[in-house]
């Protein structure tokens, strides 16, 4: 990724590239750089912000190789990604996930107030709101991402694809476990709604504008209001082939 970072050759935007790619010794450094940039303010300024994100990265290297799995997803994912530096720097979907990353950690450290620090922050500059709280895994995606809202005890597993205006909420009548949870490789289109503590299967599809009140199974699309199953695909091996 430095590599590609260093050949931009714009001289109005050569020096975002320069100052948060090029000139950093590891990628963690540069996540570290990048969300300070983006989050730091008067509550939690800069020479604050950057320390703590350094530390909770060096403390948790795991967190470092899933952001960068997170960002080949959108490389692999996105037909509007030319390059992962272009994610990086200007996708703020995959910035507000790592923000997210951050959070949670605070979280489970039990630093509740700067967690939900984090959070304001996050919905102020990218319009995501995602609870700190929420477990989340890798390779996740966020396309646009604007309007996205993730409650406190969502679950997403890994390849998940969430596209922008999309609530993944509670009703608002019940307590503790609320949320839905996103099996592996299932995708949520944009304008969706998904309310309570459903089960969206492994690989299923729910379309545009859906409200979802009730379990999807795997491999399956669902549309509408409220959402019905309109197709349900088998699965298929690593060639293709239909089990």
């Amino acid at each position: 990724m430095q590599t590609q970072s260093c050949a931009c050759s714009d001289p109005l935007i050569k020096k975002l590239f320069s100052v948060s790619l090029c000139h950093l010794p590891d990628f963690p450094s540069a996540l570290a750089s990048l969300l300070t940039e983006k989050l730091a303010d008067r509550v939690v300024p800069a020479e604050d912000m950057r320390p703590l994100i350094e530390n909770i990265l060096k403390e948790n290297p795991e967190l470092s190789y899933i952001a960068a799995i997170d960002l080949m997803a959108v490389q692999e994912r996105d037909p509007a990604c030319p390059d992962l530096p272009t994610a990086f720097l200007f996708f703020k979907g995959w910035q507000a996930l790592q923000a997210y990353r951050i959070a949670h950690q605070l979280w489970v450290q039990k630093r509740t107030p700067l967690a939900y620090q984090f959070q304001s922050r996050m919905n102020e500059c990218f319009s995501i709101d995602i609870h700190p709280a929420a477990r989340l895994g890798k390779a996740i995606t966020i396309d646009h991402g604007t309007g996205v809202v993730i409650g406190e005890t969502a679950i997403i597993e890994d390849n998940v694809s969430l596209f922008q205006n999309i609530t993944i909420g509670g009703t608002g009548r019940e307590l503790g476990e609320r949320h839905p949870i996103l099996k592996e490789g299932a995708m949520v289109g944009s304008g969706a709604i998904l309310l309570g503590r459903i089960t969206i299967g492994r690989h299923a599809k729910i379309g545009a504008a859906s409200v979802v009140l009730n379990n999807i199974p795997d491999y399956a699309t669902a549309v509408g209001n409220p959402a019905r199953v309109i197709r349900l695909s088998p699965p298929q091996n690593a060639e293709g082939e239909t089990k």
